[in-house]
């Protein structure tokens, strides 16, 4: 027992040291509320990152959820104790209603290599914009099935709504790849009716992380062609 007893005591300072000595990355304010927003501008807010550790921080990925988000850090190397600003974009063009992104931050700090920044707004689309004109509005553009059994077929069914005020008309829909499939509830869609697209993956032959994309054409003149994204990590043996 007392020989327990010293050997923790003797190894603490060095654990406590070799923790002071690694690379750590904080980050002041994680999350960020843009408000409302008008539909079509983008936005921007610097987030800062800070080296408290006692060794070179080394930012290795920074990666959006959503190709509507940019994000671009001044430095990619931090000595101990340096700070440095991350500032992140997103643009609100074809977007509609409460929209929350986030962008991925990942580096050498071994007890918590991924940290994740958070942005949300509200996107709202004035009246007279919608005069006269079909708008495709999809609540959803992407969706990751997380983990699935290589060979497994996974279903998602994304929403849709015309908040136009004239008919909104699918003109084409086309899929990334022979795996995916994709059936539409109705080519054409009143003002303010609903609809759903169901997009379906086949994963046999596949293994690894995938991505696969479903492009949608429509009448909307605002923005005639929107994209689906679907992600899932396949793995063989489940």
């Amino acid at each position: 027992m007392i020989k327990n007893l010293l050997i923790i005591i003797l190894f603490t300072p060095f654990i406590a040291c070799a923790q002071l000595i690694e690379p750590r990355l904080v980050v002041q304010q994680s999350e960020y509320d843009f408000g409302d927003v008008k539909e079509g501008e983008s936005v921007s807010h610097v987030f800062v990152l800070t080296n408290s550790g006692g060794d070179l921080l080394k930012i290795t990925g920074v990666q959006s959820s959503c190709g509507c988000t940019a994000a671009n850090p001044e430095k990619k190397e931090l000595g101990p104790g340096e700070s440095t600003n991350i500032k992140v974009t997103f643009n609100t063009k074809g977007r509609r209603g409460v929209q929350t992104k986030f962008v991925t931050i990942t580096t050498n700090d071994a007890n918590n290599p991924e940290v994740k920044l958070k942005i949300t707004c509200n996107v709202v689309v004035p009246v007279s914009d919608n005069a006269n004109v079909p708008q495709l509005y999809l609540p959803e553009t992407q969706h990751d099935f997380g983990v699935v059994p290589e060979g497994k077929v996974v279903d998602y069914i994304f929403k849709m709504k015309n908040t136009g005020s004239v008919n909104l008309k699918i003109k084409d829909i086309k899929t990334s790849c022979g795996c995916t499939a994709a059936l539409i509830s109705s080519d054409e869609l009143k003002p303010g009716e609903e609809g759903t697209l169901k997009v379906q993956l086949d994963t046999a032959k596949r293994n690894g992380r995938m991505s696969r994309t479903i492009t949608i054409t429509s009448n909307d003149p605002r923005e005639s062609v929107k994209v689906l994204t679907i992600y899932a990590d396949v793995q063989k043996g489940q």
